[in-house]
């Protein structure tokens, strides 16, 4: 009678080990092994069982797969609060509409929802109403499968360069990658006209970029095509996928060198699929770090004159969802490309595109061909009509393929403006001279920052602007007060129904004047004026007034004074008493609007500091009657002389450094 007991036991207690190293490889995310681990101990009506496998599948790119076994832990009664919105994704995925939004409409009708699903579920609910929508506008895509390349694996992430075509693919990998099950993946090239591929010159990028033992991700090229940007990670070393990062490399002397991590990279987040504006100074990438909006966020991030990336920035609600979003392109007609499952859209992720309209973003889904019920993602435009793109829909010849399109639209006619300008100062002399090495920002009338640059040695920046807007330019340099200068679009927009070129370009100029900060130095504020004998702010002088506030607050490193001067026409005592009284009042004026009161001092000269001694007209009397500001202190923001993370030692201008071939620490990204 004891064995069967024993049995009983010993079976439990084997149960009870293959669910806990299930759960051990689920934490890990060895989704492909938690899920065959799960299978052996699965029973229909298990909800805990069934919603475990479900979120392996999610969570490994399977959403499709994911559907029976969500459908399962429903039926089955599961306490999860996220199940309902998640089973309505697998509908969805699965062209299952109308079945998705009755799940969704009964979860959002629940009176003891968590919040956060629910509003999710509203979002999904929303973009199911789109969708006739997208189906219903009209586009002239067509696409075709590169059968020639691609395999019964994966291939996908197409660039093009220099007559290369740039891909991933785990076509020849023999291990195994346990989140998916599937090969580890590698960078390749091929050489290709357009569309036509040449597969005896296919292979794979020099053993520094790839390694046998972690996947290497899609991949952004320079300009130039002598330096990449590509993801890596996924050793399976570390828990999760928070282990993939983006690295650059530089071909140098006939050889890649070795990939170094980018600065940029966040230790906690999954950083990837990099992509650079044709340019090469602008980075964008998708990053699941904390502050974003949901899943994997857009993100770019500015090349600065030190050949560093910086300024990282998430591209905003318009663009990010509480979905994923990823694979971003910037095309030559300067909009941005990039898939999403967050955005309305047929299941998966979607194909995008974003363009700027009279200062708003609008974010269009391209329909049908480019789109499926599967994932569509990696566009990549070899011009402005042709380009390439991913998709793992079926009739493929397996997973992810690569695929071509043509746009036939018969009325694309492309206008680009282009604002160009240089940043100056004025010599000792007075003399007008280039300032190099300037940051100048872009920024649009509700204060959004549309684009970066760093100015070179000829002081030039040159951004993309849009029709119909206005902007303000800001430039900024250690030492020099930065300055903001209005430009605007209104009213220059070119009519598109008198074009006959295919692409029209529109080209503004302008130019920065920037002034050195000099401790001490007074600058005179034009046209602040008092009633006689008062000190009370008139609106003309509030004007100018406006415009010192907003220095203030563009230069927050200065402290300064404000010093009030009369003529001579009253008597010592009273001219003191009535500058201060003019100085103080302007002072509280820039208080009342903002500025620290630490950061701005009142003061009052009388009659002490005329310019014009025996002054003998009004004309005269007016020029010492006069308001001034003066940096007291100066507090400059400084780069630090040594990077810890990257040793990097900041370039004194003027200095040569020898190149030895063999270390880039102090080149620029790209030469």
């Amino acid at each position: 009678m004891r064995y069967p007991i024993f049995l009983v036991s010993l079976l439990l207690l084997v149960q009870s080990c293959v669910l806990k190293q299930a759960q051990k490889s689920f934490d890990k995310g060895e989704f492909d092994r938690a899920i065959a681990l799960y299978e052996k101990k699965l029973t229909e009506e298990d909800p805990v069982i069934n919603f475990q496998i479900a979120e392996a599948y999610r969570k490994s790119n399977r959403l499709k797969v994911a559907g029976p076994y969500y459908s399962a832990a429903m039926k089955a009664h599961s306490s999860e609060e996220s199940l309902p919105y998640y089973y309505a994704k697998s509908l969805k995925a699965n062209q299952l509409y109308d079945e998705a939004q009755e799940v969704l409409e009964n979860y959002v009708t629940r009176a003891v929802a968590d919040r956060r699903f629910r509003e999710l579920a509203q979002y999904e609910l929303d973009n199911l109403s789109d969708l006739q929508v997208i189906e219903e506008t009209p586009n002239y895509f067509r696409i075709k499968n590169l059968e020639e390349l691609n395999t019964p694996r994966a291939e996908y992430s197409p660039v093009y360069k220099n007559g290369l075509l740039y891909f991933t693919s785990n076509r020849l990998s023999q291990k195994i990658y346990l989140v998916t099950g599937t090969p580890f993946t590698d960078i390749f090239s091929v050489k290709t006209r357009g569309a036509n591929v040449n597969m005896q010159t296919l292979q794979l990028l020099d053993p520094m970029i790839n390694n046998e033992d972690t996947n290497e991700g899609s991949v952004a090229i320079s300009p130039d095509g002598n330096s990449i940007i590509f993801a890596k990670g996924n050793t399976g070393k570390a828990t999760g996928n928070t282990e993939v990062n983006l690295y650059f490399t530089r071909f140098r002397n006939g050889q890649w060198l070795e990939p170094r991590p980018l600065s940029i990279n966040d230790p906690d987040a999954w950083d990837s699929t990099p992509a650079l504006t044709p340019d090469g100074n602008t980075l964008y990438f998708s990053s699941t770090r904390e502050g974003g909006f949901g899943g994997a966020d857009i993100y770019s991030a500015q090349l600065n004159r030190r050949g560093r990336w910086v300024d990282v920035k998430n591209l905003g609600p318009q663009i990010n969802t509480s979905g994923e979003e990823v694979f971003p392109f910037v095309g030559g007609d300067g909009k941005l490309y990039f898939s999403s499952d967050g955005h309305a859209g047929f299941g998966n992720l979607d194909l995008f595109v974003a363009s700027r309209e009279r200062g708003k973003v609008k974010v269009q889904n391209l329909g049908e061909p480019m789109n499926s019920e599967s994932d569509d993602f990696g566009l990549y435009q070899f011009d402005l009509t042709r380009g390439f793109f991913t998709s793992n829909r079926p009739g493929g010849k397996g997973d992810d393929d690569i695929y071509t399109f043509v746009n036939d639209d018969p009325d694309l006619k492309i206008v680009n403006y282009y604002l160009e300008g240089v940043t100056v100062t004025t010599d000792n002399g007075g003399k007008e001279i280039i300032l190099p090495n300037t940051k100048v920002a872009l920024v649009s009338e509700n204060g959004e920052v549309v684009e970066e640059s760093f100015t070179g040695e000829d002081g030039v920046f040159k951004f993309r602007v849009y029709a119909e807007e206005n902007y303000d330019l800001i430039g900024e340099k250690t030492d020099y007060f930065t300055t903001r200068q209005p430009f605007s679009t209104m009213g220059k927009s070119v009519d598109r129904t008198t074009l006959t070129d295919f692409i029209t370009n529109v080209n503004f100029e302008s130019k920065i004047m920037m002034e050195r900060i000099v401790i001490e130095k007074p600058i005179v504020l034009n046209n602040i004026y008092y009633d006689l004998d008062k000190a009370n702010i008139r609106p003309d002088a509030a004007i100018v007034l406006d415009s010192l506030v907003e220095i203030m607050n563009d230069n927050p490193e200065i402290y300064v004074e404000l010093g009030s001067h009369t003529d001579a026409r009253a008597d010592d005592d009273y001219n003191m008493d009535l500058s201060f009284r003019r100085a103080r009042s302007a002072v509280q004026y820039m208080i009342r609007n903002g500025v620290t009161p630490e950061r701005i001092t009142a003061k009052g000269y009388g009659e002490t500091k005329l310019i014009i001694q025996n002054a003998r007209n009004e004309d005269e009397h007016q020029v010492n009657r006069r308001t001034e500001f003066k940096v007291l202190r100066y507090n400059p923001r400084r780069e630090p002389e040594y990077d810890q993370e990257e040793g990097f030692v900041p370039i004194e201008e003027g200095t040569v450094i020898q190149d030895d071939g063999e270390s880039d620490e102090y080149d620029r990204f790209f030469d």
